[in-house]
């Protein structure tokens, strides 16, 4: 879907200028453990996405990895909240932004794997051993 009208208005606004923004982040595994990644940007990363106003964290992810990836599922548990410099990306347009993440262990309840909003690049699933870098902390592989 690419940006929201919520966060379209924001950045007409403020420009390219950094943004704080709330977000959320699954960590989607299959029956042999291996975690699914999606490229966008060159660059791999967990499913994940802007929480909407109104929105909880919960309702957010189930949106954005439906949306990014065709999947259904159901968020399990709690992973950690994850902020500061590492959290921080500019986009090729130019936009600056600064998660704070809420990540989730999540269960896979249906759809088919497919770049429903086009954003994905590639899906790829890697075993935790094997994932390539990332910015994530550790406490989030141990889902």
């Amino acid at each position: 879907m690419g940006m929201s009208p919520y966060y379209q208005s924001l950045r007409q606004r403020y420009g390219s200028d950094l943004m704080m923004m709330p977000a959320v982040a699954g960590v989607l595994r299959d029956d042999q453990g291996r975690v699914l990644l999606m490229k966008q940007h060159q660059r791999w990363s967990l499913p994940a996405g802007a929480i909407e106003p109104g929105e909880t964290p919960a309702q957010a992810l189930i949106r954005e990895v439906h949306e990014e990836t065709g999947l259904q599922i159901k968020p399990l548990r709690l992973l950690d909240v994850v902020g500061g410099l590492d959290m921080r990306f500019t986009y090729p347009n130019g936009d600056c932004v600064e998660y704070l993440c809420v990540f989730f262990a999540c269960e896979i309840v249906g759809g088919e794997l497919c770049a429903l909003d086009g954003e994905a690049d590639e899906f790829g699933w890697f075993l935790p051993e094997d994932l390539p870098e990332l910015p994530y902390p550790p406490s989030v592989w141990h889902a």
